[in-house]
């Protein structure tokens, strides 16, 4: 496998993700960062944060799979949240967890940062990931 995810004791435990990535592979795929939007219209409600990051991360898997990857292959994932508080992190992992299953997100999920912006490109848009992938 191009991608082994661990978490060093020493560093803090458990968290919702791994700490580290090692990839070893000679492609690599780099997703432009993506929202809840769909094909057809706005992203998912403005309100739903937990809605807008399973819609995003359903996004993410789309276009993964349109390099032929998996996030399996994903050794680092960089959240942008508008307006974030630590308090959001529930509905936020909420929407993480609900589509999981569905789209073969492992948990813990790999390598993340998860980084409070105050705002997107587009009002409505409340999340937005970037993802960085080595295939063999």
């Amino acid at each position: 496998m191009a991608v082994r995810r661990f978490s060093p004791q020493g560093l803090l435990q458990p968290t919702p993700y791994h700490h580290v990535a090692v990839g070893t592979g000679t492609r690599i795929v780099y997703v432009a960062g993506q929202t809840a939007s769909v094909p057809a219209g706005p992203p998912v409600d403005a309100d739903d944060l937990a809605g807008q990051v399973a819609q995003t991360l359903r996004n993410t898997a789309t276009a993964l799979a349109g390099a032929g990857a998996t996030f399996d292959n994903v050794v680092r994932m960089t959240f942008y949240v508008t307006s974030w508080t630590p308090d959001q992190i529930g509905p936020f992992m909420d929407g993480a967890d609900s589509v999981a299953d569905e789209i073969g997100l492992p948990m813990p999920m790999p390598p993340a940062s998860l980084i409070g912006v105050e705002h997107l490109f587009e009002p409505a848009v409340l999340v937005e990931l970037e993802v960085t992938a080595i295939l063999d």
